[in-house]
């Protein structure tokens, strides 16, 4: 599952319309952590939607964004961050991550994340006249980062609240008590 790092924080990434969110904030419940949801703090700090960030400076800027983000995020403790669904496939956002938290992959099949969020019209990444297709191609093309997660989750069959208590549990087995 983990090594000898220090597990300060806990660091949820995956695909999006997995539960991070969701999940996140019942799994700071759980632990007595803050919640934090880095694209929610993003578009807070800009003043407008990630959409608008995408369709207005482009992608690379927004994931520049993300990475100084990331790297703010390191000093921190006692955290449930929520991670943008993209995050994780830049490396030296994970290895940040890695500094401070257990990371954690949400994971769906794409058919259960096509139903999630096909109705959402604020995805800029399934602006796509195959969204299906695109979330099959995204995901196929982040599966290598997201296996880099400490432990891995199946959301397909769980709730959002056994996926938190779950990941409650692997968090307290592997960060020893103080």
């Amino acid at each position: 599952m983990s090594d000898l790092r220090s597990h300060r924080s806990v660091a949820l990434i995956g695909f999006m319309g997995v539960g991070k969110t969701t999940v996140g904030s019942l799994l700071a419940q759980l632990l007595h952590f803050d919640f934090l949801d880095t694209d929610k703090l993003i578009e807070q700090r800009q003043g407008r939607k990630i959409s608008e960030i995408f369709a207005t400076d482009g992608e690379p800027f927004f994931r520049k964004l993300e990475s100084d983000l990331c790297t703010e995020l390191e000093g921190e403790s006692n955290k449930v961050i929520a991670t943008g669904g993209g995050l994780a496939v830049n490396p030296a956002n994970l290895d940040s991550l890695r500094r401070h938290a257990l990371i954690v992959c949400l994971w769906a099949t794409p058919e259960t994340i096509y139903s999630r969020v096909h109705h959402q019209g604020h995805r800029p990444l399934l602006q796509h006249p195959d969204p299906l297709g695109r979330i099959r191609e995204l995901l196929a093309s982040r599966t290598p980062a997201y296996k880099q997660a400490d432990v891995i989750v199946g959301v397909d069959f769980r709730s959002p609240a056994e996926t938190a208590r779950y990941i409650a549990s692997s968090y307290r087995h592997v960060t020893p008590t103080k």
